[in-house]
């Protein structure tokens, strides 16, 4: 599973023996920093029990360590407006 911004990871000790104690873990991106196969870096926010945010981080796991607790919202698809014709006027100067 590759995270995508957004998404809420349960990070264990599964995914680096530094998390001795579990975390949730909200993804900003994953950093494209040279790594060792099936490892990542991910910048984010660690949660706290309510879901806000506490502390920011950026974290060095593996990938098949990690447990996905909510994905992302699918993106809106953008909708495009016809555009009303601008009305222009003369200005006087002076």
């Amino acid at each position: 599973m590759l995270p995508r911004s957004g998404d809420v990871l349960h990070v264990t000790r599964a995914a680096s023996v530094q998390f001795l104690r579990p975390i949730m873990f909200r993804v900003i991106r994953v950093l494209e920093w040279p790594t060792y196969d099936g490892w990542l870096w991910l910048d984010g926010y660690e949660l706290n029990t309510a879901g806000d945010a506490v502390n920011r981080r950026s974290i060095f796991v593996q990938r098949d360590g990690l447990r996905q607790a909510q994905a992302a919202p699918q993106p809106r698809q953008h909708t495009v407006r016809p555009r009303r014709p601008v009305a222009r006027t003369p200005v006087r100067v002076g």
